[in-house]
C-alpha cells in the first residue's frame, strides 16, 4: 500500500509541475524503462499547497509570549499562502502535551507548532523521558521572536530592585512564591537557577501555560515570575509589575533602568528566548521551504518589525531550517550543563 501511495503522488506530481519538463508520456516511458534518469522528484507539488486551513498548535495556554508570537505570525502567515491559519492552544506539562500531539501528526504541512526554549530547549535538557524528540520529532522551519526575558514582581511588594530582592528574600525566607509555565519550563529553570547562584529562598508554584500564571501575579497569588518581555511589558509600564532585571543582550529601550543579569554578574541567566515554526518529522522539504520563505518576507516587511518592536518582541536573523537545528541542539547542551553545574532537578 506504501508504495502505491508513493507512486500515486509521483504521478500527481509530475503531471502537476510543467516546469520540469515532464509530460506524462516521458514519465510512463521512464516507468517502463525502471528509471527517471537520476531526475529528483519532489514528494508533493509545492505550488497545490496548501489547498486547505493549517492547523497552528500552541503548546500552552492564551496569553503568554508563545500564544502571543502564534497569533501574530498565524495571521499573517495566512494571508501570505491563501489559507487561514487556525489557533490550537493544546497546553499541559511544560507545553510536553502540545508538542506531543505535533510530533505525532501526519507529516503534510497542515499542522504546524509554534515552538519555544521551554518545548524544545529547556524540557528536552530536563527531562529524558519526554514522549517526544524536541530534535528528530520535528521539521523545523525557521524563527519567529526572540525574546528578552523578565524578572518580574507583584508591584505590592516592597521591592524595587534586584538588590532589594535578595535582601528581602533571606530576611523572609518563606515569604516568596515564583510561578512558572509548568515544571520544566524556562521559567521554572531560569528561577530554580536564580536561586541557587544568587542565594534567593523561594517556593515553586507551576501553572498550565505563562498566561494563568501571569494571572495570578497580577492578583498577588504569588510574588514573582520569570517571563518573556513581550507579554509583560504593558503591565510593567502601567505599573501593575515591577522589573527587577532583564535578560538581553543590553538593556532595554522601553526600560533603561532596569539592567541585565550580565551587570549584575548572572551571565548564565541573560540568555534570551526564541519562538519558532516547526512541523512534524517528514514533512515534504518543498512545503517546508515555501513556509521558511514566506515567513521570512513577513519578517522584512517594516509594518511586521514595527509591531515586534513596539511588544518588546526582536525579529530575527534569517535563520534556516539547518541553522534552526543547530541552534536548538546547541542550546539543549548549554541548559543540560546549567542543570548538572547547579544541581538542578525537576523534582
Amino acid at each position: 500500500m506504501l508504495a502505491d501511495l508513493r507512486l500515486l503522488n509521483l504521478r500527481t506530481t509530475l503531471t502537476r509541475t510543467p516546469a520540469m519538463s515532464i509530460n506524462r508520456r516521458t514519465f510512463l516511458k521512464a516507468t517502463a524503462l525502471g528509471s527517471l534518469g537520476g531526475l529528483e522528484l519532489p514528494a508533493f507539488a509545492a505550488d497545490k499547497y496548501p489547498t486547505r486551513p493549517i492547523t497552528l498548535v500552541v503548546p500552552f495556554s492564551p496569553g503568554g509570549s508563545v500564544d502571543v508570537s502564534g497569533r501574530l505570525i498565524a495571521e499573517r502567515l495566512g494571508r501570505a499562502i491563501g489559507q487561514p491559519v487556525v489557533i490550537d492552544n493544546r497546553p499541559g506539562a511544560g507545553g510536553a502535551i502540545g508538542s506531543t500531539y505535533v510530533a505525532k501528526a501526519q507529516p503534510d504541512g497542515y499542522t504546524l507548532i509554534v515552538t519555544s526554549q521551554s518545548t524544545h530547549v529547556v524540557n528536552p535538557a530536563m527531562n529524558p523521558k519526554l514522549p517526544y524528540d524536541a530534535v528528530k520529532g520535528f521539521s523545523n522551519i525557521t524563527l519567529i521572536s526572540r525574546l528578552s526575558n523578565v524578572l518580574l514582581c507583584n508591584a505590592s511588594l516592597p521591592i524595587r530592585n534586584f538588590a532589594e530582592l535578595v535582601k528581602y528574600a533571606r530576611a523572609n525566607p518563606t515569604a516568596l512564591n515564583y510561578a512558572s509555565a509548568g515544571t520544566g519550563s524556562v521559567s521554572h529553570v531560569s528561577m530554580e537557577l536564580l536561586k541557587a547562584q544568587a542565594g534567593i529562598p523561594m517556593t515553586h508554584v507551576p501553572y498550565r501555560g505563562a498566561g494563568t500564571a501571569l494571572t495570578d501575579l497580577l492578583g498577588g497569588s504569588v510574588q514573582l515570575t520569570w517571563n518573556n518581555l513581550s507579554s509583560n511589558l504593558d503591565h510593567i509600564l502601567q505599573g501593575k509589575l515591577r522589573a527587577l532585571a532583564v535578560a538581553a543582550p543590553a538593556r532595554v529601550p522601553q526600560l533603561p533602568d532596569v539592567p541585565t543579569f550580565a551587570e549584575l554578574k548572572l551571565p548564565d541567566l541573560n540568555e534570551t528566548s526564541w519562538t519558532g515554526l516547526a512541523a512534524p518529522a517528514g514533512t515534504p522539504h518543498a512545503i517546508v521551504q515555501q513556509l521558511y520563505l514566506a515567513v521570512r518576507k513577513i519578517l522584512a516587511e517594516p509594518s511586521t518589525r514595527s509591531i515586534w518592536t513596539a511588544k518588546g518582541m526582536i525579529v530575527p536573523e534569517d535563520i534556516t531550517p539547518e541553522a534552526y537545528t543547530r541552534e536548538t541542539e546547541q542550546r539543549i547542551k548549554f541548559y543540560q550543563r546549567i542543570a548538572k553545574d547547579n544541581h538542578i532537578t525537576l523534582d
